[in-house]
């Protein structure tokens, strides 16, 4: 039941799907050398032999686990003798690659470089530990996950209909119980669902029917044990014991107990799970509870003297214990005190603490010190630290447990050692301050490079890449994309999977002219026309990015260009974009200072301007943070926004005032004549010729940073808006 088209292939979406990088490349015959690591039975495979039955280049396979260096020689042999005289190419699949040792990777490294042949590996382990660095540099790597329930009931339900490899012509009765069993039971791999349900038909007589009946008690014995993947050097190892730990310091018990669970059951030493257990009460609980440290050696000790079965007892308590109880990192100070003395100079000790009992008559060594017990509390204020770590704080006691209780007096004492010491008392010697001067040229260049309108750019497309956090094989659209001020990061951020950009009103000559530089792989997929569904076609992305999206449309455009985004989105993609509050632009009536003469024109101005830039019938002005959110209003996604400040200093050139006062449609003035007469337009463009022409202006942006995301991937909380 293997499958042998990519049609035919179940699951892997995230990198197969349609316009994924990994799908246009076999379907171009265009690949480079691959690593697909992934769980049993994921198809890593079965993907391998897809390829090989698509492509017109030679398709060469061997296992690491029987082949040496030896067969590595022969198969290159005869694909440089295939390119030689034929020119076809050679792909050599390498199942359980990370089997092979670093002399067999290593004899294979030359060949894959110079592309005599190019290497399709699979592996179970991670590769970047496993596999030669310099092979895993030189290939692209796919992670395939487990498979989904709904692809496990496809790939069953296609073997009891095929008829020519599968159960179809056998009359078969799976029992939804029973489905539901082998599904839950394989945990996303296929191979293992597959023998299952051969065992179990295989094993079971027909009736007087003539139908095989499969109940729950024969799908429960055809597959007793649900498979574990863990390896006590692999991933699964590393991953479980992180997440238990995890779970453990984020004081969830249930999840502490399923990932211990998992260990367990999958044959962990317990005693390893101690010794991580012993770390936690101290790196993660530490103060807050000194007790915890006592009870998870107590426990260690009881295992060792029971052992197993038994020994899980005080290995449950443990655990719960330490999940339950309160929590602080403060003994992790030590740490910061290790980098301070590694870093910064080391000082000598205070005088007042030097040993006085050899040379006190000598150097004088010990002299002030203040004995604490001759004073009240058993307490007194003086320098402790050198000298040029004076007043300096390491510990931060929580509030959590013993350390809320000793918190608040250890924060009385440090106030009063610090009054103490700008008071003079209990110090071995003058603070040291130091400065430098300021580097005024370096000052010039930073007040500059603020000022350009790339930077103010750059600081809208970081504010959306913030949020998106596009994964690399993902597919993203550039709505909107224009001058290709997000195509770009988001091509360098997607290596795996693609960009498309849509470019609305057809003006993409710029954008494909730059697009073309690129190889057909790497290149983004450039897009124009105001149809977007037709610009796309069957394409879903995971997460669509743009700035100005909507504004400059009117209601029922911008409307049907959410509904449109909408839908080429997939169900658990976002929408982000930056919009422009027009509304929000500065008023230039008010940077422009003229004499009393002026101000009648001045006051007709500033109110034809607040008019304009408040206008709600106006495309461009209409737009606020809550009519953006309407727009995705009822369609089964959470919609949120923040405002996005940009500032910069803008320079009036003459350049400036043209576009500003240009005889077009949509200009400034444009807009502004239909409050004012020409005469009193000619008089404000003087006004700001005059005031402004020359000079070098503070000028503030306001824009909406739309977030719109599905229900199920929504995150708590809010993050406060970014000021850029």
């Amino acid at each position: 039941m293997r499958p042998r088209t990519l049609d035919e292939y179940i699951g892997q979406q995230h990198i197969i799907g349609p316009g994924r990088l990994l799908r246009r490349a076999i379907e171009a015959d265009r690949l480079g050398s691959l690593l697909f690591h992934g769980p049993p039975g994921t198809g890593k495979t079965t993907l391998a032999r897809v390829i090989a039955g698509t492509t017109k280049a030679r398709f060469t396979a061997l296992n690491a686990v029987l082949a040496g260096v030896k067969d590595i020689r022969v198969a290159v042999t005869e694909a440089a003798e295939r390119r030689d005289l034929r020119g076809q190419r050679t792909l050599l699949f390498v199942d359980e690659v990370h089997r092979f040792n670093k002399a067999q990777q290593d004899a294979l490294l030359p060949w894959v470089e110079d592309g005599t042949v190019v290497l399709i590996g699979a592996t179970t382990e991670n590769p970047y530990f496993e596999v030669n660095k310099a092979l895993v540099s030189r290939s692209r790597v796919f992670q395939l996950r487990p498979l989904e329930a709904d692809d496990l009931r496809t790939v069953l339900r296609q073997a009891l209909a095929d008829e020519e490899r599968g159960y179809g012509k056998l009359s078969v009765l799976l029992e939804p119980a029973a489905e539901d069993h082998l599904v839950d039971v394989a945990s996303g791999d296929a191979r293992a669902v597959l023998n299952a349900l051969e065992l179990a038909v295989e094993t079971t007589q027909a009736g007087a029917d003539g139908t095989r009946r499969i109940p729950l008690t024969v799908a429960e014995e055809s597959i007793q044990r649900r498979a574990v993947l863990y390896d006590k050097e692999g991933d699964a190892h590393f991953d479980t014991i992180s997440a238990f730990i995890k779970s453990v310091r984020g004081s969830d018990p249930d999840a502490a107990l399923y990932w211990l669970a998992r260990m367990l059951y999958a044959g962990e030493d317990p005693r390893y799970i101690f010794r991580r257990l012993i770390v936690l009460a101290s790196e993660d609980i530490g103060l807050a509870d000194p007790q915890a440290l006592g009870v998870v050696m107590s426990c260690a000790q009881a295992f060792d003297r029971i052992g197993l079965p038994e020994g899980r007892y005080p290995l449950s308590q443990a655990t719960l214990y330490l999940a339950a109880t309160a929590k602080s990192n403060s003994a992790m100070a030590l740490f910061d005190a290790i980098q301070s003395v590694a870093k910064e100079r080391a000082d000598d000790v205070p005088n007042h603490l030097k040993d006085g009992t050899r040379d006190k008559e000598g150097f004088g060594h010990g002299e002030g010190y203040r004995y604490p017990h001759a004073f009240r509390d058993h307490w007194v204020a003086q320098q402790y630290l050198p000298d040029s770590l004076r007043g300096r704080v390491f510990w931060e006691p929580s509030d959590q447990g013993w350390e809320g209780v000793v918190g608040p007096k250890v924060a009385r004492q440090r106030e009063s050692q610090l009054a103490a010491m700008l008071e003079g008392v209990g110090l071995a010697s003058v603070e040291r301050l130091t400065t430098g001067p300021t580097d005024a040229r370096l000052e010039r260049w930073l007040q500059r490079a603020a000022g350009r309108l790339g930077a103010r750019l750059a600081s809208l497309r970081t504010a959306v890449f913030d949020v998106v956090e596009p994964q690399r094989h993902e597919l993203i659209l550039d709505a909107n994309a224009r001058t290709g001020l997000f195509t770009w990061e988001a091509l360098r951020r997607t290596p795996e999977g693609g960009v498309w950009a849509w470019v609305p009103d057809h003006d993409s000559t710029a954008l494909r002219g730059m697009a073309d530089r690129l190889s057909e792989l790497q290149r983004p997929r450039v897009v124009d026309g105001p149809d977007l569904e037709d610009a796309v076609g069957e394409v879903r992305f995971d997460a669509v990015i743009g700035r100005d999206v909507f504004v400059g449309l009117g209601p029922e455009a911008a409307a049907v260009r959410a509904a449109a985004l909408g839908r080429v989105l997939l169900p658990a993609g976002r929408v982000v974009t930056v919009e422009t509050l027009v509304r929000h632009t500065p008023r230039l009536s008010a940077l422009v200072e003229t004499d009393s003469s002026d101000d009648p024109i001045l006051a007709r101005w500033a109110v034809a301007e607040e008019a304009l830039y408040t206008d709600s019938g106006d495309p461009l002005t209409r737009w606020d943070r809550g009519a953006l959110e309407a727009l995705f209003a009822g369609r089964d996604q959470v919609v949120s926004s923040s405002l996005v400040h940009t500032r910069h200093e803008l320079a009036v050139t003459d350049a400036v005032v043209q576009r500003w006062f240009a005889q077009r449609s949509g200009s400034y003035a444009d807009r502004l004549s239909r409050w004012l007469s020409a005469d009193e337009l000619l008089a404000v463009r003087t006004a700001v010729v005059r005031c402004l022409r020359g000079r070098t202006v503070p000028w503030t942006g306001t824009g909406a940073l739309l977030v719109v995301r599905s229900p199920s991937v929504v995150e708590s909380g809010e993050s406060a808006p970014p000021t850029l």
